[in-house]
């Protein structure tokens, strides 16, 4: 597994600000062994959206404020929590369906982290996840 301890340059401090594109919804995530499982997913959430996420215990995010500009999104087995900003849209972070007891997080939302500088970002295989429901 790969740790990512700076990007470009800009060190990914062990406790992080994140942000929606607003501003109305604030994270503070706890990073001390910088940006761990860095992907990217083909599931037919995750390739609309297009984000970069890393992976943290559900410990590690902490709100600091817009709980309640949060809108959650659940689709097919219900199993991942998806939570964006009821105002400007933005994905922030979800609950893992391959691990419930980790959050995936968009890397972009961290401040000063431009994900676009992390060189070779693996893809998942969503789109035949095991956890799908056959229909």
């Amino acid at each position: 597994m790969i740790n990512i301890k700076n990007v470009d340059g800009v060190e990914v401090k062990h406790t992080h600000k994140a942000t929606c594109h607003c501003g109305e919804v604030a994270l503070e995530i706890n990073l001390p062994n910088g940006l761990v499982d860095v992907r990217r997913c083909d599931c037919s959430m995750c390739r609309r959206r297009g984000a970069v996420v890393a992976s943290v215990p559900l410990s590690s995010i902490h709100m600091v404020k817009g709980h309640d500009k949060l809108s959650l999104y659940q689709f097919n087995t219900k199993t991942a929590k998806h939570y964006f900003c009821k105002v400007c849209g933005i994905y922030t972070h979800h609950q893992r369906r391959s691990n419930p007891t980790q959050y995936g997080f968009n890397v972009g939302c961290l401040e000063g982290i431009n994900p676009l500088k992390i060189d070779n970002i693996p893809t998942l295989d969503g789109v035949n996840h095991p956890a799908d429901i056959s229909t």
